[in-house]
């Protein structure tokens, strides 16, 4: 089994991305323990030194759902700014998704198509009349890479078949990141009072969960517009 989860700050400010850093090394960690063969595929550092935006991780198991699930969600840290010594706001929110990984789907083969065409540039009456240089396309989704730096047509398609997959890659992780920071923005609205884990202090302890948010609700509301000041 196969899962691909995300850990964003969303559009919080850089206590947040300091929260997704800590939560991010207590999840591989756990992941570890529980035998899961953990992967990551993306990590966006924040603006300061220790921080992570977003960070994206495959998990591998025979069984990871009940692990997912006590992850997926909202996270609450409880704590003093490590930026702003005097900052009155006391609790910060990241998230945490799956993402479907029906949208991870690996390049085919079968889906490149390789054009052949002329190098430009120095290289002498070579380079103009053989046709050496290579266009790799991914036909689904139109992304297309040129290689000319062999006189080798050969070696020109193999170095345009890397590219081609690094630039799906990087294409694929774009896609993500503004496919769930919208997501982040819609779930922060609904989960922020009800976090699916607590942690605490400059140690980052976990705390136990509290079921009852009423009272706490519009404080949370009241340190928003103190974070906006």
């Amino acid at each position: 089994m196969e899962k691909i989860i995300q850990i964003t700050s969303g559009r919080g400010p850089a206590e947040c991305s300091w929260v997704v850093a800590q939560v991010l090394k207590t999840f591989l960690e756990e992941a570890n323990d529980n035998k899961i063969k953990t992967t990551l595929l993306q990590r966006e550092t924040g603006i300061e030194n220790g921080t992570v935006e977003t960070a994206t991780i495959l998990l591998e198991s025979t069984n990871l759902n009940e692990f997912v699930n006590s992850w997926i969600g909202t996270i609450q840290w409880i704590g003093q700014s490590q930026f702003r010594k005097f900052h009155k706001r006391k609790n910060w929110f990241i998230g945490i998704f799956e993402i479907d990984k029906a949208t991870t789907t690996q390049i085919s083969e079968n889906d490149i198509q390789y054009q052949a065409m002329r190098s430009s540039g120095a290289g002498g009456q070579h380079v103009n009349k053989v046709s050496s240089a290579v266009r790799a396309t991914h036909v689904p989704t139109g992304i297309s890479v040129v290689s000319m730096d062999s006189r080798s047509q050969h070696q020109n398609k193999k170095l345009a078949t890397e590219r081609l997959l690094q630039k799906f890659k990087d294409e694929t992780v774009k896609q993500f990141k503004a496919e769930f920071q919208a997501q982040w923005m819609n779930q922060l609205q609904i989960q922020r009072g009800n976090p699916i884990r607590v942690f605490q202090g400059s140690d980052f302890k976990k705390q136990k969960q509290t079921k009852n948010y009423k009272q706490e609700r519009q404080r949370l509301k009241r340190e928003d517009y103190l974070d906006n000041d």
